[in-house]
């Protein structure tokens, strides 16, 4: 972040033992404001986040508005049917480009009227006459890296080139092949405002340990027994079959499979299904969490009735996530608190996440 004060750290906290011997991040890591803008800069900025699927922009000129790492950020689908994203960042005085989800055949300013091909190159300047030393093929939107895998939209703010997409995700596609989520459409979105670090939301989406306490419903569907997780590099896989019965997530067959790509994407697979997630910090004590559904049928009544059914239980597990992790955030925020221990049956994926921030961590204050 511009002028962002760099959080101090005792080395010996970047340190990360196995799960077995390793204490969880100091408190401090969740709840002072230095460290948000850390983050934002040495974590969210620097690393591949999944930001939607290409059926969100079926169309030339679709387009759709995000945040990423505290950037306005825009997805959209050029005239050559490519899947681009640039900063939704007007280059006359930072104005919007597009405030909503839609198409057009240009891009219009919100603020001032200066519009840009879907190419990103600047079009036209409205009472513009008189400007000296203005050559508009300086002007245009500034690109991002953008790379889609599998139907699904990925982006990275950084240039860094060794940071390559396929090599974070390895393993990913061959295991979903059979999936086809390429092929999924988009039913829905809906964002949860969260009143806990995003790191709070994410060591709670990473672990089955709390689902028998937090969401004893959703227990009953898993067979919790049956409950595995694999760590690889730069992502988690958690999977559970289900028990034996129809449910509203299965006919009784198939598992569940909980994808998460570090530092903030999770991809939950279930049969005919996938729920995209995406954390979004936007302060110490606060986050956004942003849920986009897609299935491989949205267009027949049953369908439809499936999805609403699978959306309004999705939000009931997720109102039970949010109650909890707030509590979390103010136990992290407590005078008693400051560090704790791993169960290395149950929270392997919250450990390995936590040893992929403090690799994020170190590189950057080398970097400093």
């Amino acid at each position: 972040m511009k002028n962002s004060p760099n959080p101090s750290i005792d080395v010996r906290d970047l340190n990360h033992p196995p799960v077995e011997r390793a204490e969880t991040i100091p408190s401090d890591w969740y709840i002072k404001d230095e460290f948000h803008h850390a983050d934002r800069e040495a974590v969210l900025s620097r690393n591949w986040q999944c930001v939607g699927h290409v059926s969100r922009v079926p169309n030339p000129g679709d387009a759709y508005p995000i945040i990423v790492a505290g950037n306005p950020v825009l997805i959209l689908r050029d005239d050559e049917n490519r899947i681009c994203a640039y900063y939704n960042v007007c280059r006359h005085r930072g104005g919007p480009l597009m405030a909503n989800a839609g198409s057009a055949r240009f891009l219009k300013c919100l603020y001032h009227g200066w519009t840009y091909r879907l190419d990103g190159s600047l079009r036209g300047v409205p009472h513009f006459n008189g400007a000296e030393l203005f050559d508009k093929s300086d002007f245009g939107l500034k690109s991002i890296r953008c790379q889609v895998r599998s139907g699904l939209i990925w982006i990275n703010l950084s240039d860094d080139l060794n940071s390559e997409l396929d090599d974070i995700i390895a393993g990913i596609e061959t295991r979903i092949r059979d999936v086809e989520i390429e092929n999924f459409k988009f039913a829905g979105e809906v964002t949860y405002d969260v009143k806990a670090n995003w790191k709070v939301y994410v060591d709670n989406y990473l672990e089955g340990y709390h689902i028998p306490h937090v969401h004893p419903e959703l227990c009953d569907l898993l067979s919790f027994q049956d409950y595995k997780t694999e760590c690889h590099e730069w992502y988690s896989l958690q999977y559970s079959p289900f028990r034996k019965q129809e449910s509203i997530y299965s006919d009784g067959s198939g598992q569940s499979c909980y994808y998460f790509v570090y530092p903030n994407s999770m991809l939950n697979i279930l049969p005919g299904r996938m729920q995209l997630n995406r954390v979004e910090p936007v302060s110490a004590g606060k986050c956004k969490v942003i849920f986009e559904y897609y299935y491989d049928d949205i267009s027949s009544p049953a369908a439809r009735k499936k999805y609403q059914e699978d959306m309004a239980y999705s939000d009931k597990v997720q109102q039970e996530d949010i109650e909890i992790c707030e509590r979390v955030q103010e136990g992290l925020g407590s005078k008693v608190y400051d560090r704790g221990r791993f169960s290395p049956e149950l929270e392997e994926a919250v450990h390995h996440f936590q040893g992929c921030l403090k690799k994020s961590y170190l590189r950057y204050f080398n970097e400093q």
